[in-house]
């Protein structure tokens, strides 16, 4: 018999297409963003504990830890405000996840579901553009690390080299290198990027563990580096610094938050996604946290300053094998997190502007490329710019877009969606034009309330001290949580009060 394309719910809630023969000449349909098939959803616990693993030990979770230390605080306290972050951003995390693993669907087509068609565009193309950030950052510190390494090996020539915009030559050199190196196995598909995480991702825990090691013979033990006091104190000056700061830690993930369903659509169940990410998140940023946390107060107590990069620390190091062991595997471990968190969302998001045009290898390009153009050596160069302009300003922009999906997805729709709908002009999702006028006022005017308020301390960033709008300067402490709230409420307010479509369960033969 004919198969039409009707979604199948299996007894565990996953849901797929009997046929997507009737989907598959839409213009809002190519095979990388169609549902995964139930026999491909094989990811186990393991498999998601596994990927965090890979994604959170990298250099740049790595001078997220270590720049609290740089902004004054203790170890105690950069701990727990880490900690705390990653516990809040892991529940809008696991209530999108939800929809990867019973749709087989990645983000920006859940997107469609609240955005429309076309309008999920808007969210899938923030998220890009964020990760094209990332990706150039990520790209940076290893190259930073390649520099350091090759430095140790060949001499002062190459680290005293003339200076190029700021920079050692040599310094743009390795930063190139290491952009071509992603590039080429990007250009092999995401094939060669599972591959390649199996064997890299443990690379890193290594890396740090080593300096980690050095730091604490040289300091002698643990005493000096827990003893080593807070700037803040516990007062005024500490909140002042912790309220930004923990909205920092939450956006520094608020990206997987978004787009976690372009991995969780493989997923075994629902059970093995979520404890796969419960055992995942936590652990692997609590673990690289406290190593950076000990080892950059342990530079505190050696060198009399917070040396939050981990390739300048190690460039202090006495022993060039050392330097070149740790940093070897940092470098690899970057390139495994970079490729899994930073390429697999925007090539998913950029097809989705363009289905029938562009692949998953030309969406990695194309962050390759704006990854260098957005300059990613300005925004790590200062704690201050990396952590209140960077991700508190995006943090607080993609928290209205969770708001948006955690509203319709659980509240309006009740997890009820017409998977084939997803994927076609004229259907349940195609609202005015392909666009949704409800979703776009809540994530603008939910933005608008989380960053309208932005300022930045004078000499230190670029907002004006009286915050672009000064009536909202108090809520840009808490950007993230005003926007995810304010998203939320106005979508419930402005959505329509009808009935979500059930999926339906079909027998085939």
């Amino acid at each position: 018999m004919a198969h039409s394309p009707v979604p199948v719910t299996p007894t565990d809630g996953r849901v797929e297409l009997a046929d997507d023969a009737a989907i598959a000449d839409s213009r809002f349909y190519n095979p990388e963003l169609a549902p995964v098939p139930l026999e491909k959803r094989t990811w186990t616990t393991y498999n998601f504990f596994a990927l965090w693993m890979g994604m959170a030990h990298n250099i740049p979770s790595y001078t997220l830890a270590a720049s609290l230390i740089a902004l004054g605080m203790d170890w105690v306290q950069a701990f727990l405000t880490i900690t705390l972050g990653n516990l809040i951003v892991l529940v809008p995390m696991l209530l999108n996840s939800h929809a990867g693993t019973k749709y087989g669907i990645p983000f920006p087509v859940f997107a469609r579901s609240f955005y429309g068609v076309r309008g999920a565009n808007l969210p899938a193309l923030l998220r890009a553009f964020i990760a094209c950030g990332w990706f150039g950052i990520q790209t940076w510190v290893g190259g930073e690390a390649l520099y350091v390494i090759v430095g140790k090996l060949v001499g002062g020539g190459w680290t005293n080299a003339g200076a190029v915009g700021g920079q050692p030559w040599t310094l743009w050199l390795s930063f190139a290198l290491f952009w071509v190196a992603q590039m080429l196995i990007i250009w092999r598909g995401m094939d060669a990027i599972r591959r390649f995480e199996n064997w890299t991702a443990p690379l890193v825990s290594v890396g740090f563990l080593i300096l980690l090691v050095y730091v604490l013979v040289k300091a002698g033990g643990f005493g000096p580096i827990l003893s080593e006091p807070s700037k803040l104190g516990w007062g005024q000056g500490f909140w002042a610094v912790f309220a930004p700061s923990l909205m920092a830690m939450i956006a520094f993930w608020s990206t997987l938050s978004l787009n976690m369903p372009d991995f969780t659509r493989f997923g075994g169940s629902q059970r093995k996604q979520f404890w796969g990410q419960i055992l995942g998140l936590p652990t692997t940023m609590s673990f690289i946290a406290i190593v950076a946390i000990l080892t950059t107060s342990g530079a505190v107590s050696l060198y009399g300053e917070a040396i939050w990069d981990p390739a300048q620390l190690a460039a202090r190091f006495d022993s060039p094998a050392l330097v070149v062991v740790a940093l070897v595997a940092l470098v690899l471990a970057t390139i495994s997190a970079n490729l899994a968190a930073n390429v697999v969302s925007p090539s998913y998001d950029f097809s989705n502007a363009a289905p029938k045009r562009v692949t998953f290898a030309t969406g990695g390009l194309i962050t390759g490329v704006l990854g260098v153009l957005i300059q990613p050596w300005r925004l790590i160069s200062d704690p201050h710019i990396y952590i209140f302009t960077w991700l508190g300003f995006y943090g607080g922009v993609l928290a209205s877009v969770a708001g948006v999906l955690i509203a319709g997805y659980w509240v309006v729709n009740r997890t009820r969606l017409a998977l084939p709908d997803l994927y076609l002009e004229n259907g349940k999702y195609w609202y005015t034009g392909g666009w949704n006028w409800r979703a776009l006022v809540a994530t603008v005017v939910g933005a608008v309330i989380a960053v309208g308020g932005a300022y930045s301390a004078p000499g230190t960033g670029p907002f004006p001290a009286e915050g672009l709008i000064p009536l909202l300067k108090p809520l840009y402490d808490y950007s993230w949580v005003a926007g995810l709230i304010a998203a939320f409420l106005l979508y419930l307010a402005l959505a329509p009060r009808t009935s979500a479509t059930p999926a339906v369960t079909v027998a085939t033969n």
